[in-house]
């Protein structure tokens, strides 16, 4: 009997991949890092403007019958509507990104919240039309239409950051996954910038209190997003998939597709519901922080402590660049003593902070909210940037996309859903809350296995040059 001599193997997947397999094309290091960090950026800006501007202008705009606190609260349950969308993005995203891979759906998830973003801002008001074209709104259709753009916004981003968050710590070297997560992480940080930046520059081009911001000043953010759409697309379709997902292809071309899980969702509640409902609650206050730094003292600011809109949004810029210096620096921390470690320091600090935030806050004046802001946004931002590595490191390649979108989406559900849900302007007991939550985050990191020496690809699987140009995959 004779036998035919193996093929030699890869350079790139050693042993695994078959003669006729083309070898892959390769991405430095240095764009898969700004594709992840402008993609989030890209979708987390189209986020925060709708939180600013549901803090701003839509209690007047889309519920302009309901009373002031009314009002509020309305606007701020269609901001929630998009924390219990994303559990079912993640689900629908993570599907496909764990069947047909990674970039593929990031380009998806973009898409999507582009369109359903600039599609809010061509919204006619419940009373007034599109840039003051029509002399009437279009009535109880407005706020409806809102909630379901709104729902779609939280559906793609469901999807987009478990994607951009695998798409560096697959790529990631050994020891340095906490490094490379990062950049997805620093999105929101930038996002936040960029939407206070808008909303500045629209008031003071326009005037705080004018009819022309509330007809149609705050709409240009949202319609400007169409243009970093496009080049976010244009820079997130040069990056070739990830080596791990790769790597998953070609043995699955080897092995045959019996181990694949027809359902990858189902599967990783089946193995990993541990894990998920873990992560859920180590998470939730990092999304409370969230909800409370980015919005809703965006409207404490301007109707409960009387301060203008130009000073809450100058604040805002402030707090995003410590935000964004805190996400870096506990990513890169976390690479040397732990994403568990980083992650209780934060949640430990976070449960006295939110009890003393509106004590703080009520001494009034700006310099207290400055300080408010930014330490809310300086702790959320210690527990956000080692959760970019953590994540992806806790699930299994074959469903990893689905089990991280998972657990960061309940995650917000928790923390970012529930609070705006019963939260009214001056509820001071809403800090009890928050530590309550806090608290649950404690326990749960505690109950988290240390991840940051687990291995998510053999070694060898692919050799990444950053000498290398990088090539459209």
């Amino acid at each position: 009997m004779t036998t035919t001599p193996a093929d030699p193997p890869s350079a790139d997947f050693p042993a695994l991949q078959p003669p006729e397999a083309a070898p892959p094309k390769k991405t430095s290091l240095k764009r898969v890092a700004a594709a992840s960090s402008i993609g989030t950026t890209i979708e987390f800006y189209d986020f925060f403007i709708y939180g600013t501007a549901a803090a701003l202008v839509f209690p007047t705009v889309f519920f302009p019958a309901a009373d002031e606190v009314t009002g509020t609260i309305a606007s701020f349950a269609t901001f929630a509507v998009a924390f219990f969308a994303r559990p079912v993005g993640a689900m629908l995203f993570g599907h496909f990104g764990d069947r047909i891979g990674r970039k593929r759906t990031l380009v998806w998830t973009l898409l999507i919240m582009g369109l359903a973003t600039v599609a809010i801002g061509l919204l006619p008001g419940y009373e007034t039309g599109v840039f003051g074209i029509a002399e009437s709104g279009i009535g109880i259709a407005a706020p409806i239409t809102l909630v379901v753009l709104r729902f779609l916004q939280g559906f793609a981003v469901g999807g987009e950051w478990a994607g951009a968050t695998l798409l560096t710590a697959e790529y990631a070297p050994a020891g340095k996954r906490g490094l490379y997560a990062m950049f997805p992480q620093l999105g929101p940080a930038f996002a936040f910038f960029l939407s206070s930046l808008t909303f500045l520059i629209a008031s003071l081009t326009l005037g705080e209190t004018s009819s022309a911001f509330l007809e149609y000043g705050w709409r240009v953010p949202f319609i400007l997003s169409f243009a970093l759409v496009a080049v976010g697309l244009w820079v997130r379709l040069a990056v070739a998939e990830t080596p791990v997902f790769r790597e998953a292809q070609r043995r699955k071309a080897l092995e045959g597709a019996s181990n694949e899980p027809a359902l990858p969702f189902l599967d990783a509640f089946r193995y990993q519901w541990k894990e998920i409902l873990i992560a859920g609650g180590a998470l939730a206050s990092l999304f409370s922080l969230f909800y409370m730094g980015t919005a809703f003292l965006t409207n404490y600011g301007t109707k409960s402590l009387e301060l203008s809109r130009t000073f809450v949004l100058s604040a805002g810029m402030i707090a995003a660049v410590i935000f964004g210096l805190s996400t870096a620096a506990s990513a890169m921390w976390s690479d040397r003593v732990g994403r568990r470690r980083v992650i209780l320091t934060s949640c430990a600090v976070a449960v006295p902070w939110v009890l003393i935030l509106f004590p703080i806050l009520d001494l009034g004046g700006g310099f207290a909210f400055v300080v408010g802001l930014v330490g809310t946004l300086l702790i959320f931002g210690i527990a956000y940037g080692p959760a970019g590595a953590l994540l992806p490191e806790l699930f299994e390649a074959r469903y990893r996309y689905t089990g991280a979108g998972m657990g960061y989406n309940l995650a917000g559900i928790l923390g970012g859903a529930i609070p705006p849900l019963i939260a009214g302007p001056g509820a001071i007991w809403v800090g009890v809350l928050l530590a309550g939550l806090s608290a649950v985050s404690v326990i749960c990191t505690i109950a988290i296995v240390e991840t940051k020496d687990k291995a998510i690809r053999e070694e060898g699987a692919l050799v990444e040059d950053e000498s290398e140009p990088a090539l459209v995959g």
